[in-house]
């Protein structure tokens, strides 16, 4: 399937807009999370809008499942209504994921819960579908291992990313537009869920906005507070480099933001463009593109998110990225 993507994408960039290109069936596995629904609206409907139709014709989301948490009740609470608005974008309702795959080239894993994603990548990888995993990628370091081990081992083309990555002053920025970045400030709300690492569950947007442009060599973590008592990250790059998380406060910290330094000056960065700059690049690679994140950028990533955790149960300790990392590899080897 991956070699008809990648033609179909030749004869994409060949031909004019209005030719006929080979169509992509999308399916979506959970309901329970607002990103599924703006997928399908923009696939299913958005090429009513003529700056949509280079960007994402020829995929459509063809089927769901509503296959997400058992015990978050922020998650089961959504998945009636999200089921009924993607029924009405002509998607169909299926039973299972195995049902699921026979009739979809490509797959958005959306269950909101990552402690579930591993087991619903599964038959995915086996039956070799190119994947988009949303937010957050697992419910701790240990999860995000098998995740990733599994997609190296498989060769599938995967990724996953907040869509604050892709907002265009931070790319900018990843593209050099600053030169080499030498520090790094973000902020982003960071809603907590008992059940996941904590920044895993929303704090995710604002660290992820933070390596997009820092990049991965991220050597230590150390947690604490802010004056105003949100948590603050701060980690220490290759090189003494610094880039710090911040949560929101609704005040000077408002909402997604954040700001980066760099050799040729400063820019705005980590803030929110929408969905649609996200699923750009998801299509992209489901025509047959590379990942736009490798997994070791996704890895380093998620355990900055788990070494800040255990520095707050160090107390605020300093900790190292690859002690945490070495950890939770010795708890895959132990049960794999």
């Amino acid at each position: 399937m991956n070699l008809l993507i990648l033609i179909a994408l030749l004869a994409f960039t060949t031909a004019g807009y209005g030719q006929d290109i080979l169509k992509i069936r999308a399916g979506i596995i959970g309901l329970d999370t607002s990103h599924a629904t703006a997928f399908a609206e923009t696939l299913n409907k958005g090429l009513k809008k003529a700056e949509n139709v280079p960007l994402f014709e020829g995929v459509k989301v063809v089927a769901a499942v509503a296959q997400g948490s058992k015990d978050i009740e922020s998650s089961i609470s959504r998945v009636a209504d999200y089921t009924r608005i993607v029924r009405g974008l002509g998607v169909e309702i299926v039973d299972s994921i195995e049902e699921l795959v026979k009739r979809v080239d490509v797959v958005f894993l959306e269950s909101n819960d990552g402690r579930v994603h591993f087991e619903q990548l599964k038959p995915l990888l086996a039956a070799r579908k190119p994947v988009f995993i949303d937010k957050p990628l697992g419910g701790n370091l240990v999860d995000v291992i098998r995740i990733l081990d599994a997609a190296k081992k498989s060769k599938v083309p995967l990724f996953c990313s907040s869509s604050l990555r892709f907002s265009q002053t931070t790319q900018a920025v990843r593209r050099g537009s600053l030169g080499r970045v030498l520090s790094a400030e973000t902020f982003s709300p960071a809603n907590l869920e008992p059940t996941h690492t904590d920044l895993y569950w929303y704090g995710v947007h604002g660290c992820e906005a933070l390596f997009t442009v820092m990049g991965t060599g991220c050597e230590t973590v150390k947690r604490g507070t802010t004056s105003d008592g949100k948590i603050e990250v701060t980690g220490v790059w290759q090189g003494g480099r610094v880039g710090v998380f911040r949560e929101e406060n609704g005040k000077d910290r408002a909402g997604y933001g954040g700001k980066a330094r760099g050799e040729k000056g400063e820019a705005i960065v980590g803030t929110f463009d929408g969905y649609d700059v996200l699923l750009s690049e998801i299509v992209k690679m489901f025509r047959g593109g590379p990942s736009p994140v490798s997994l070791d950028e996704m890895l380093e990533l998620y355990a900055f998110m788990e070494a800040a955790d255990e520095s707050k149960r160090r107390g605020g300790a300093v900790v190292n990225v690859q002690e945490v990392i070495a950890k939770a590899r010795a708890v895959v080897a132990a049960r794999p």
